[in-house]
């Protein structure tokens, strides 16, 4: 009995073996693969930070930090400074997003509290196919029909209306050209809108129904709700999808080119002319005929590289200090 159960366990423990290698194998496969991964997105973002330093290093070692502090930018005597379109790319993506958060989770808010339940998803869909328009038709869209009704309605108002008040007559003073900052600022805001209001729909969406239902059990509105229940529950993803926004209005190219206007200089008026950093690199690129002028070009995309990337991580920054003051 001892030999015949032996013959009869033994193909058994040999086609579990051989199971559990391949386990073991596959398994050891997919760590390799999966920090390959990791490792290649690292070299990547080290190769781009390279290339860019490369690429830029004659411009400033030639201008050295006066290539940020100044808003002269001459190709005729090769004179390159970065602060005018530092300052457009600033002011225009932090006008848009102080636009676009507020209206983006109040329609995420209105889709999963408020809406009746046949017109989310029409709506939700409509919502997203706003992020598939391509940024050009953006452009074109606000070049020839949103630029001239500012010109002609919208700015000569604000402007009559802040005339006479000390700061505001400033910053939003005339003539009204239609194009500008606020122009540029107000197309990437409904830009930005799909993205932010998708993200935030999605994991509004995430909520257990019990907190909610328990919250309006004890006589909760729907704006103590979702203050106090569904916006704490979900903080870390619409900080994702403010981020995501964020990250589009400070690259976004060919939709700001067409209505900022593309000048190299720094108004106090939102209703100036004014231009970004991809507006400038989209324009001159092609231009660029000598070293100095195409590393100066470089060097810009250089500083929305780390502009960038000292926004994202000062967003994380900002996250952890919310969870370790939550006790998440």
């Amino acid at each position: 009995m001892s030999a015949v159960s032996q013959a009869a366990t033994s193909p058994a423990m040999r086609t579990r073996e051989a199971t559990v290698r391949r386990f073991a194998f596959t398994d050891m496969v997919f760590r390799a693969a999966t920090r390959a991964s990791a490792i290649l997105v690292l070299v990547l973002l080290g190769g781009v930070a390279i290339s860019l330093i490369a690429g830029s290093w004659e411009a400033l070692s030639k201008f050295g930090i006066s290539f940020l502090t100044t808003g002269s930018w001459n190709p005729v005597t090769e004179n390159f400074g970065a602060l005018a379109p530092i300052y457009g790319t600033i002011v225009t993506s932090a006008i848009a997003i102080i636009i676009a958060v507020p209206i983006g989770i109040g329609i995420a808010v209105f889709l999963t509290e408020l809406c009746p339940r046949p017109l989310r998803r029409p709506i939700g869909i409509a919502v997203e196919l706003l992020a598939g328009i391509p940024s050009i038709i953006y452009g074109i869209w606000g070049l020839f029909v949103f630029a001239p009704f500012l010109q002609t309605t919208i700015q000569p108002f604000i402007i009559w209306l802040f005339k006479g008040i000390p700061g505001l007559n400033s910053l939003f003073a005339g003539p009204p050209y239609g194009i500008g900052l606020l122009t540029s600022s107000l197309i990437l805001a409904i830009m930005v809108l799909p993205f932010i209001t998708s993200i935030t729909k999605d994991v509004f969406d995430t909520v257990p129904a019990v907190l909610k239902e328990s919250a309006y059990g004890i006589g909760c509105t729907t704006w103590e709700v979702t203050r106090r229940v569904t916006i704490p529950y979900t903080r870390v993803g619409i900080m994702g999808g403010v981020m995501l926004g964020l990250g589009r209005a400070l690259g976004e190219t060919m939709a700001v080119t067409f209505v900022i206007g593309n000048a190299h200089r720094i108004s106090a008026s939102l209703f100036a002319p004014g231009t970004t950093i991809s507006a400038t690199i989209a324009n001159e690129f092609t231009e660029a005929d000598g070293a100095i002028y195409t590393s100066s070009l470089v060097a810009l995309g250089l500083i929305l590289f780390i502009i960038t990337f000292i926004i994202l991580a000062l967003a994380r920054y900002m996250l952890l200090r919310i969870d370790s003051r939550t006790g998440a």
